[in-house]
């Protein structure tokens, strides 16, 4: 009975020999623990954090009945800013600017459904589809929606969307920042009764206004809104005292913009200075701002009373303890997702360093990690940015105003980039499923600064975080994902570095492993010759990463039934690793095991399990009893053991690796579902039909529903499955398209 991976391995992995260190080690296992979806202990679910309502905040009472006549009439919401219509700059927040309370008129919205009893609430960072899918994958997990398991983002999006469609419980999904319409289509909600829909946005486009969606226009704060709010905010401070005559004077000077008001009342505050003192700091302030933008900067755009704001806020701040920090530890901050990032991220290496060397004034006392989260914090009493430590890996955010000016104060990101990106990659977890939140939050600030930082990680060549969030994609199980991110990474390589430069051959070669993971095999053959041919040109044939990329051609020369050629090709490189590298270096293991596959595919059981028995216990002195790698040499080891009569000895081994990677992985991982359709097999020769067919019908129903109904996984899983009915003489039990049924 043939092997369910469909090629006879025992592990997802389907080419995985490092390229040129990019991986660090050689992937052979899945590193990835993902959620389970097991039903709520307890409504209502709240996934997501809205943010922390303002001090002082207002209730704006007129906009808040509009929303929810609007949602009275069965309309889904969308909140903008308002056209400019009176002649006063300070009132005009054009598209593309922000600064009037959309967000936190959402999280008003978020917060009170939530104590009310609505059964779910999601708030997503709407500002990239990724952190969408994320958030509906994790919502999905959290109300046990059908068919999600934890293993492809994007499916458990999918599936939350039906169970949105379908369920009688209520729900409110917000869309926080929502950036591209066009991106988003197939993500939005569905318009149903038991639920609603509410989503932020600075854009005025005609496709967020289809679908039963209504807008409905946030404007500044009224004159009496903006005295009710500082009152509010600076008597809570036990500062009201600094509220005199001129407090109408300061809204209007800044438009009566909620983001500059909360700006002016935080230094106020922190400076012990009144509304008439403030005033005039803002009045001469104006006169400066050449000197916080650059030319060609546009500041009406977005806000001129922001930057007035964020300038007088940054030159207090720079003379506060820890003094000339503050500054550039918000440009640091304004390169990252603005729903937030991880607290630690101030105490990496990066983080302190590029503080270090960019404080204002060049001196001072050295900077640590303590004096980098004093300068954040700092920032936090100045309003500039929000730290909240209890928020997890997104303890600290900033707004997308206050963000965009203070890059505004660069005229070149290219440090403040690396800086970025060395900090995140500081805090890169070793493997993704120790801390699947932490990895989550990193790819979506990984994402946003690519994005902000454009084509400046890829000076002088490539910074190694763009390569490192596309390796965790497939450990993780994320295939079409990390096709995706791949290809993006190859024609970016591409065109900034030409065809064979070596980081381009490297994200062609990770494509192309993609490509195999997500049993598109033809399509990584050609990718990986491409591969082979640069390296050899550059490198010559005996090099180490041009070895590897021959092993990773062999794999998918035998995932596509070219076995025989895999052999040949497999031989060779693993002699020749021995010979540079010798019998325990972790590319030597990894191409033996490949090689020993393919003798197992070509009936060769008995050289199969020489090598295997020998990688095995290799791996084991390596990287220890339970590490993904020796489960999978163990996994590959019982194979040949079925496949040459040694039925008790491979179910033996199989039942454990079974046991382990259900408890490592979770029930329903890529390479969970493989290791019980090797164990069927091995029930099947070993006459225990009845064990093998139900463990069989579980894996070709869930490979139908996590891989689709043409992946070779799922085919194969039909295949076995078919056997055993018919052995024990149940023909009859095919399934239709979707289920199990015949090839």
């Amino acid at each position: 009975m043939a092997s369910v991976s469909g090629s006879g391995a025992a592990s997802a992995n389907n080419g995985a020999i490092a390229n040129s260190g990019v991986m660090g080690s050689v992937t052979v296992e899945h590193h990835y623990h993902p959620p389970q979806a097991s039903a709520p202990t307890a409504w209502p679910v709240l996934v997501g954090r809205p943010p922390a309502l303002a001090s002082a905040f207002q209730p704006r009472e007129g906009l808040r009945d509009r929303i929810s006549a609007e949602r009275g009439r069965g309309a889904d919401v969308i909140l903008t800013q308002q056209n400019g219509r009176s002649e006063r700059w300070g009132t005009r927040v054009l598209a593309g600017g922000g600064g009037v309370g959309k967000s936190q008129l959402a999280a008003w919205f978020a917060r009170q459904a939530f104590e009310q009893g609505i059964d779910l609430v999601v708030w997503v960072n709407a500002t990239t589809v990724d952190q969408v899918i994320t958030t509906y994958a994790r919502a999905a997990a959290r109300v046990a929606a059908p068919g999600a398991d934890g293993t492809d983002p994007a499916a458990d999006a999918q599936s939350l969307l039906e169970w949105l469609h379908t369920t009688g419980r209520s729900w409110l999904i917000v869309l926080d920042d929502v950036t591209d319409p066009a991106t988003l289509a197939d993500w939005w909600p569905p318009h149903q009764p038991a639920g609603w829909t509410l989503a932020t946005t600075r854009l005025r486009d005609a496709a967020l206004v289809s679908g039963g969606r209504r807008q409905v226009e946030v404007d500044v704060y009224t004159p009496d809104e903006s005295i009710a709010y500082l009152t509010d905010r600076i008597g809570q401070a036990h500062c009201s005292h600094l509220l005199d005559e001129n407090a109408s004077g300061l809204a209007d000077a800044v438009g009566d913009l909620p983001l500059a008001l909360s700006h002016a009342a935080a230094y106020m505050i922190n400076q012990e200075e009144t509304c008439t003192i403030y005033l005039a700091r803002y009045s001469q302030a104006e006169t400066r701002l050449a000197d916080l933008m650059p030319a060609g900067a546009d500041p009406d755009g977005y806000g001129r009373a922001v930057a007035v704001t964020l300038l007088l806020a940054l030159d207090a701040a720079d003379t506060s303890d820890p003094v000339g920090l503050a500054r550039p530890a918000l440009v640091l901050a304004a390169m990252l997702d603005l729903a937030g990032h991880p607290d630690p991220l101030w105490a990496t290496p990066a983080a302190v360093g590029y503080l270090g060397v960019h404080r204002t004034g060049g001196i001072g006392q050295p900077v640590t990690a303590d004096r980098a989260r004093k300068a954040v914090r700092l920032l936090h009493r100045y309003g500039l940015l929000t730290h909240t430590p209890t928020d997890g890996a997104r303890a600290v955010r900033i707004h997308a105003l206050t963000a965009r000016a203070a890059r505004e104060t660069l005229s070149d990101l290219t440090t403040v980039s690396y800086a970025a990106a060395d900090a995140l990659l500081d805090l890169w977890p070793e493997a993704d499923h120790t801390a699947p939140d932490l990895t989550a939050v990193l790819h979506a600030n990984t994402t946003i600064l690519a994005a902000t930082a454009g084509d400046l990680l890829w000076q002088p060549d490539r910074h190694p975080l763009l390569y490192q969030a596309g390796t965790s994609l497939l450990p993780a199980g994320q295939h079409t994902a990390a096709v995706t991110h791949w290809q993006h990474l190859t024609d970016q390589a591409t065109r900034l570095l030409g065809e064979e430069h070596p980081n381009t051959l490297t994200a062609r070669g990770n494509l192309a492993v993609a490509y195999d993971r997500a049993g598109r095999s033809a399509e990584a053959i050609g990718l990986h010759e491409q591969v082979v041919a640069g390296r050899e040109r550059l490198l010559g044939g005996e090099a180490s990463d041009t070895l590897a990329a021959c092993g990773n051609l062999a794999v998918s020369y035998r995932l596509a039934g070219r076995t025989a050629e895999s052999i040949i090709l497999l031989e060779r490189v693993a002699t020749e690793f021995t010979r540079l590298v010798g019998v325990d270096h972790p590319r030597t293991l990894t191409t033996r095991g490949y090689l020993a596959t393919s003798y197992r595919h070509a009936g060769r059981a008995i050289e199969a399990i020489s090598i295997e028995e020998q990688v095995a216990a290799g791996w084991e002195r390596l990287l220890g009893d339970e590490h993904p790698h020796t489960l999978t040499a163990r996994a590959h080891l019982a194979s040949s053991y079925g496949r040459s009569g040694r039925i008790v000895e491979a179910i033996n081994i199989e039942e454990r690796v079974l046991a382990d990677r259900e408890r490592l992985l979770g029930e329903e991982h890529p390479d969970t579902l493989i290791a019980r359709g090797n164990l069927a097999a091995s029930y099947g020769r070993a006459g225990r039909t009845r064990e093998a067919i139900r463990l069989q019908e579980r894996v070709a129903a869930d490979s139908a529903r996590l891989l689709g109904n043409q992946h070779p996984h799922t085919a194969t899983a039909r295949a076995n499955l078919s056997a055993s009915y018919g052995q024990a003489k149940r023909t009859g039990g095919a399934c239709q398209e979707g289920g199990v049924s015949e090839p």
